[in-house]
């Protein structure tokens, strides 16, 4: 799996649709166990909906990932909303600022292997995430 980077642009519930389609299409194609994809995909369904939701709107990269010993897939939500005052109370679990899948960040942390947060209020947020195949 060699292909680049495939990009969607999320500005509508339609686009969460496209995101958790396209990210079971590249989770079989690299093999993922029917476990890992159904985390992935919850996963991918959850940060796309926040970043529409809190986001405003914005980007959700999906692509190929290697780390020379193990393929996987990564996905990179981005958006230019008003970012994330607290990241504490963000990720308690339990938190939830409005209706997601209930999941929250630290949910969506749990069911992916690698989860790397960059966020500044008044300029939005960017998530990375990476699942490994096992």
């Amino acid at each position: 799996m060699s292909e680049p980077a495939q990009r969607i642009e999320v500005v509508s519930d339609q686009d969460v649709v496209r995101v958790r389609q396209l990210v079971r299409t590249l989770a079989v194609a690299v093999k993922l166990s029917l476990v890992d994809q159904t985390k992935l995909v919850t996963a991918a369904s959850e940060l796309a909906r926040n970043t529409l939701v809190y986001g405003g709107g914005g980007t959700v990269e999906v692509g190929p990932a290697d780390n020379g010993r193990r393929k996987g897939i990564r996905i990179v939500f981005s958006d230019q909303g008003p970012g994330i005052a607290d990241l504490d109370l963000a990720f308690t679990d339990g938190y939830t600022s409005g209706g997601g899948l209930g999941l929250g960040l630290s949910g969506a942390r749990r069911l992916v292997d690698e989860f790397d947060i960059v966020t500044a209020v008044g300029e939005g947020t960017t998530i990375t995430v990476t699942k490994w195949c096992r």
